[in-house]
């Protein structure tokens, strides 16, 4: 008998709640847990993120080496921990719902791919350096509706997210199982129309700030 592995999250039937937002599960996959999740943030909570990002964008990097690839192809910025009420109030409700200490948490990063801009299959976290303090859970919240493409795309799966401003995808990758590590393969489908703005949330292990 396959024991079923522990998940992060809890959740109050199909809602998950945090201080300031009731927040809906809209779609889910047990193991790995994968949740797809409306109400994440506001539209104003949007659009001031894209404003405040808009200048500060650069051609995104991918691994802990940090290095320009094709592999990923838009371009991206992380804000300072806490750097104005906004983002502190957003760092807070995505620790609260994916139940991991804000002090785990890397930077807030806003991206934005432009039309045939994409990211291929890839892992969030770690392959490599098992004693590192390793990602264990993502939130990608989706900024912008994208006229057409720029779908998060699961190919293990055969699973796929349409964005939807708002709302986001939540997946974990902490299991003891690294089959199901490994299921979490995914990838931004090139946007073929219009912009796609997302926001991303990695959790570590450990403290991370």
């Amino acid at each position: 008998m396959t024991i079923k592995e522990q998940t992060i999250v809890t959740s109050s039937g199909n809602k998950i709640l945090t201080k300031d937002k009731e927040i809906r599960i809209v779609g889910k996959l047990d193991e790995p847990l994968i949740l797809i999740l409306d109400n994440v943030l506001s539209p104003a909570e949007c659009d001031l993120l894209i404003d405040l990002a808009s200048a500060r964008m650069q051609r995104a990097k991918i691994g802990s080496s940090h290095d320009v690839s094709e592999v990923r192809t838009s371009s991206s910025m992380f804000f300072e921990e806490g750097e104005n009420e906004c983002i502190g109030q957003v760092e807070a409700r995505v620790a609260e719902l994916m139940n991991i200490p804000v002090s785990h948490a890397e930077p807030l990063q806003v991206l934005r791919y432009q039309p045939g801009e994409q990211y291929h299959p890839h892992f969030d976290y770690f392959t490599q350096g098992s004693n590192m303090n390793n990602r264990i859970s993502t939130l990608v919240m989706y900024l912008n509706d994208v006229e057409e493409g720029g779908e998060t795309y699961f190919p293990s799966l055969h699973f796929s997210v349409t964005p939807k401003k708002g709302s986001a995808v939540y997946f974990e990758y902490f299991y003891n199982d690294t089959r199901l590590n490994e299921l979490t393969l995914h990838a931004g489908h090139p946007v073929e129309a219009g912009e796609k703005w997302v926001a991303t949330q990695w959790m570590r292990r450990q403290r991370y700030r």
